[in-house]
């Protein structure tokens, strides 16, 4: 009772006012200023609301009140006579963090009568006094930018959720708490009554990766009260604050197109399936996520819920070659629970993409005819032989393979099932001469599993230049007639007439029919394996020679086989 008395007295000037007088000049206060910290931005004048620590005693030492005792700092207004008037004086021009020594004589003290019990009637009073806040009825909140990023698209504004980190600190550099320590940033919502007044104005303006320091007078913090243990009555409050992102619920998908290929025939719809590279990023400029770093492309459909909502509208209508940036808030992303250890949840997601290509599971081959020689009658069908130079990429012009790398073109008989399904058809109906730009889909290519040099679910560009073309035969024959064979073909193919055909009598004959027009080679590069083939199918016990017996023409084995499956 003794201590809250004499507290009362210090801070209302007790009964040592009446019968003082003239208090007298302020020199009579002996001030020792013995730590002055080197940054002062406040000092205490008439009027200001102050906190700080005291110890006091009498000259030979002795105790007679300490605030550090009570555990629990004083709070006051310099200037307005609710202190005694040593302190009154002797405090102000103080700053925060300031340690002085004050020596106050009686007449400003408690004078003769001191109080009763605790100081004794004309007692000089010697106090030890730490200044630890200094705020003012009429302060406002004071903001500084410690960094800005150089971009800035947007800033923050109320009914925006933030998310940020932070160190708080009472004026004196007392930490109170801290967002770090946490490993976790503070979400919340700005400007809807969720943070003390202060933050709520302080956060207002604020970009992206900005940096700012919020000193908040108590007035528009917690006041009288304080808060807890950390945050003693009339604080004033120090942030350092990290903007780390932000978005509002409203907030739809935000596209940024970085480069657009000048030519865009095409741009992706719902249904298509997309391969593309990209960078994934918390606001703050924190890598998440990379192809790149695979060293493969993110492959899928777009449209039908195979990504985040997010992504699923930011690739709608992309071309081939583009780079774009998709700015994805959390509601169209990961949501209040992100994933996994990289994306914390109310994460704002930016992804810087690159569209290596796309197509639809129902594309055809787009053929672009570049050259065609005039007078064009005969063009290429299945089962022709033909010969072709092409240049094979990616659509992003990434070269895979070509035909000019050999000393030769490239050799194909159409409909074999010798080259993919999309070049095959690409190659039909062509003249000699001819050139053309073939777009192959993976279906018609080399599909999702791709191929030595061909990524998965790849769309393949060809340039095509037709040599030249040979007529075919049907499947499964090597040889035609142009007309009716003779009637006698044994006898005539017996050039010796010994009643037997070996392999060079038989090669002889056919290369005389090809000779004469009257027949044709299935076309090839190498003709004497086709004419051997043709033996060895005739040779049927494969004796080295054909007999009588054993020599059919293929339009009669087929029709016997047909007898035998009826």
């Amino acid at each position: 009772s003794i201590f809250l008395l004499l507290l009362l007295l210090l801070l209302l000037g007790g009964p040592a006012a009446p019968g003082l007088g003239d208090p007298g000049p302020l020199e009579d206060v002996v001030i020792d200023r013995y730590y002055i910290p080197k940054i002062c931005l406040r000092e205490v004048q008439m009027g200001d609301f102050i906190r700080y620590h005291y110890n006091g005693t009498f000259k030979d030492g002795k105790k007679f009140d300490s605030s550090y005792d009570r555990g629990a700092t004083v709070a006051g207004v310099v200037g307005v006579g609710r202190l005694i008037t040593g302190m009154d004086r002797g405090l102000q021009g103080m700053c925060v963090n300031e340690r002085r020594h004050l020596i106050v004589p009686p007449h400003l003290g408690y004078g003769s009568i001191g109080v009763a019990g605790l100081i004794p009637p004309d007692a000089t009073l010697y106090f030890d006094v730490v200044m630890l806040d200094i705020w003012n009825k009429n302060d406002k909140l004071q903001i500084t930018t410690l960094s800005k990023p150089e971009r800035c698209n947007r800033t923050v504004e109320n009914s925006d959720f933030v998310r940020y980190h932070y160190n708080g600190t009472l004026l004196d550099g007392t930490p109170f708490d801290s967002s770090y320590s946490k490993d976790s940033t503070y979400d919340t919502y700005v400007g809807t009554g969720w943070l003390i007044k202060g933050m709520d104005q302080g956060l207002l303006g604020m970009c992206a990766g900005e940096k700012r320091s919020i000193i908040i007078p108590p007035f528009l913090a917690y006041g009288e009260k304080g808060y807890g243990t950390v945050i003693p009555p009339q604080a004033s409050l120090v942030f350092s604050v990290l903007l780390v992102d932000f978005h509002n619920p409203k907030d739809g998908v935000f596209l940024e197109h970085l480069e657009v290929p000048e030519s865009c025939k095409r741009r992706a719809v719902t249904g298509d399936f997309v391969r593309y590279h990209y960078n994934g990023t918390l606001m703050d400029g924190t890598l998440f996520d990379s192809s790149y770093s695979r060293n493969h492309t993110y492959n899928t459909y777009i449209g039908k819920g195979y990504i985040i909502p997010g992504m699923d509208q930011g690739l709608q209508g992309v071309c081939v070659g583009e780079r774009r940036r998709v700015v994805v808030p959390p509601h169209l992303a990961y949501g209040e629970n992100g994933a996994g250890n990289k994306i914390p949840g109310s994460a704002v997601l930016i992804f810087d993409v690159h569209i290596i290509d796309f197509h639809n599971p129902a594309d055809p081959v787009e053929v672009e005819t570049v050259y065609r020689p005039e007078g064009c009658n005969v063009t290429t069908r299945d089962r022709d032989f033909v010969r072709y130079h092409y240049n094979c990429s990616l659509l992003d012009g990434t070269k895979l393979f070509s035909s000019h790398d050999y000393e030769k073109p490239q050799e194909v008989t159409l409909g074999t099932n010798k080259v993919i399904e999309g070049l095959n058809s690409g190659l039909l109906n062509m003249c000699a001469g001819e050139r053309r730009v073939l777009i192959v889909p993976p279906h018609l290519g080399h599909g999702e599993s791709g191929a030595r040099g061909v990524p998965g679910s790849a769309v393949l560009r060809f340039e095509v230049e037709l040599i030249s073309m040979e007529e075919g035969v049907p499947e499964g024959y090597l040889f035609i007639w142009h007309g009716d064979p003779p009637a006698s073909l044994y006898e005539q193919m017996d050039l010796n007439k010994d009643g037997e055909i070996p392999a060079d009598e038989f090669s002889t004959f056919i290369k005389t029919q090809v000779a004469e027009g009257k027949g044709r080679l299935m076309p090839s590069s190498d003709p004497e394996k086709v004419i051997a083939d043709m033996f060895r199918n005739q040779d049927r016990n494969q004796d080295g020679k054909i007999t009588s017996e054993e020599l059919k023409l293929k339009s009669d084995e087929d029709q016997e086989k047909i007898h035998e499956e009826l």
